[in-house]
């Protein structure tokens, strides 16, 4: 009897133990606390080493980086289970990566050195200031004089040199903005509080940062000059990073795809939406001219006051729609706390339809707008349009994203838009599917954004391959898409020179239909119910889709892991 109770109570201990362990395993891995030191020690030195592209800087993060990746080394990768193997590979993938950005830094940096002899004065003064020491004001007042004057000989130089690169010239403009944050550290810190810095230096500083700023201006006329950097008539100055670049880029991700073969796989999309439209357009009575019917759509917009209500009206559609076909979790907290904001007209300039999270942030005609930006405003942003957005921005895609990557594995910090916008995607292929639009003008509305992630990734990519240029792009959209052109505009503006990455635009579809490949292998297969599969993904966090597919399915991952899933059939 006495060995029964044993046995019973060990049998417990047992249970007891494995579900502590899978509770665990929910919110931590073997490298989590790595990873999240590490972070912790980056976020420290980063604000303390604030100068951008200074030596000590870079040297500081060397060194921080390589401490951290012979950490990582000393793990036991053949005894981790997949999803700490996963944090193992994208930490270490993350570390290689910045190492590889600083050495680029310190080779753009000596090869400028000649143009910046002189930013070691201020980056000593800098130095000095941050423990407080009392300065040698009137020998840094000298000092000053004699960096101006060295800067004004420099520029002299600088108009007549055209053969600086790109890349050289977009380094030039961040050291010399980095000089100028290190400099007015040092003059809030000093001025009208130290007496001797007061009394000899404000004429100093203030040539001084004359100086700088006018240099910057002469790197940006650089930069206008160069191969590439010259307007086209759109306005938009961007920089087109090659096919190489591309490539690397896409095996971070995990994309076994070159450029050609996701234009390729774009087209057979598109070839999809036109059909589809068709269908559409020949229900609405317009036949094949599907742009008659897109025109028609368009103009069902909301009067002024009124887009917040339609929004609100399509948004209680969509989450009873969720919740009706049991399709993913919403906690109750998410439904609760996300709110609405209305975007200014500056930042429409950029983002000519609403975006989402947490905080919702409309886009629509303001009173200072011209009237034909107003009527592209509205009619971009009607109610059949935003119908295939309203989930995309709130629930299920990025409010419900955020709200979970705060409470479930939150040390992950693998960001990547391929993750963040083709999950959202994604749903707008799962509501069609499951016939959320209700009407051939519905369907027009999603079809449309359909045919937009279909041309981002065209538009995109022909221009980092240096085959269209920003206003070619444009057209693209206009006529191919049907995008008001003030709306294409700002897409393209967007994409170019709103501080998004090069494969940003593509990641929407590209994700999109890694997730849906995904959703056939496990949800169509039987193996896990729709609800399951979407709570899995939003309980493992940001990371590349691959790696979220490697967790679901238990892939023994090598260590040497490289990109091979090859999600478009």
């Amino acid at each position: 009897m006495r060995k029964q109770h044993i046995l019973i109570l060990g049998l417990l201990f047992t249970s007891a133990s494995t579900l502590s362990q899978q509770t665990l395993y929910q919110q931590n891995s073997e490298v989590n606390n790595l990873m999240v030191q590490y972070d912790a020690d980056r976020g420290s030195l980063n604000r303390f080493y604030f100068v951008e592209n200074s030596p000590e800087r870079r040297n500081r993060f060397v060194a921080l980086v390589t401490d951290y990746e012979k950490q990582v080394q000393q793990l036991k990768y053949d005894n981790l289970p997949t999803g700490s193997r996963v944090d193992y590979l994208l930490f270490k993938r993350n570390l290689d990566e910045q190492l590889r950005l600083l050495e680029v830094e310190k080779k753009e940096c000596e090869q400028l050195g000649n143009w910046f002899s002189f930013s070691t004065g201020i980056y000593e003064i800098e130095k000095f200031r941050r423990r407080g020491t009392q300065p040698d004001a009137q020998q840094w007042a000298t000092s000053m004089k004699a960096i101006t004057e060295s800067i004004h000989q420099l520029s002299r130089s600088l108009t007549k040199d055209s053969t600086i690169t790109i890349n050289l010239i977009r380094r030039a403009q961040g050291i010399v903005k980095g000089l100028q944050s290190a400099l007015k550290n040092v003059n809030d810190f000093y001025g009208g509080y130290d007496p001797g810095y007061t009394w000899w230096i404000p004429d100093s500083f203030k040539h001084l940062d004359s100086a700088l700023s006018a240099y910057g201006k002469l790197w940006q006329e650089k930069a206008k000059a160069a191969p590439g950097g010259k307007d086209d008539g759109s306005h938009i100055i961007g920089y087109p990073i090659g096919k190489d670049e591309i490539i690397r880029q896409l095996q971070l991700e995990y994309i076994p795809y070159t450029p050609e073969e996701l234009i390729d796989i774009a087209n057979k999309e598109f070839a999809w939406c036109d059909a589809e439209m068709l269908k559409a357009s020949q229900e609405m009575g317009f036949g094949k001219d599907w742009k008659k019917a897109l025109e028609k759509v368009k103009n069902t917009y909301v009067p002024p006051g009124k887009q917040p209500e339609a929004i609100m009206k399509l948004y209680n559609e969509s989450v009873d729609f969720l919740k009706k076909n049991n399709l993913v979790t919403i906690p109750p907290v998410a439904e609760e706390t996300w709110r609405m904001i209305m975007m200014t007209p500056d930042r429409q300039l950029v983002n000519p339809f609403f975006t989402g999270g947490e905080v919702l942030s409309i886009s629509y005609p303001t009173n200072t707008m011209e009237e034909d930006d107003k009527m592209m405003s509205m009619r971009g942003n009607n109610p059949h349009f935003s119908r295939a957005t309203v989930h995309h921005e709130l629930i299920a895609g990025h409010h419900l994203q955020g709200f979970m990557n705060n409470r479930y594995r939150a040390y992950r910090n693998f960001d990547t838009p391929f993750w963040i916008e083709g999950w959202s995607l994604y749903w707008e292929m799962v509501l069609w599917d499951l016939h959320f639009p209700q009407s051939p003008e519905d369907r027009v509305g999603m079809l449309f954004w359909r045919m937009h992630r279909c041309a981002r990734i065209i538009f995109s990519l022909n221009y980092h391959l240096g085959k269209w240029t920003p206003q070619q792009c444009i057209d693209f959209l206009v006529d191919r898409v049907g995008h008001e052109r003030a709306n294409a505009e700002g897409e393209v503006r967007r994409s170019f020179i709103g501080n998004y990455g090069p494969l940003y635009q593509l990641a929407y579809m590209i994700g999109g239909l890694q997730f849906y490949a995904m959703k056939k292998e496990l949800v169509d297969s039987g193996k896990m119910t729709w609800q399951q599969y979407h709570d899995a993904v939003l309980h493992e966090n940001s990371m590349p889709v691959t790696m979220v597919r490697a967790i679901l399915t238990n892939l023994a991952l090598p260590k040497d892991y490289k990109a091979e899933w090859k999600f478009y059939k």
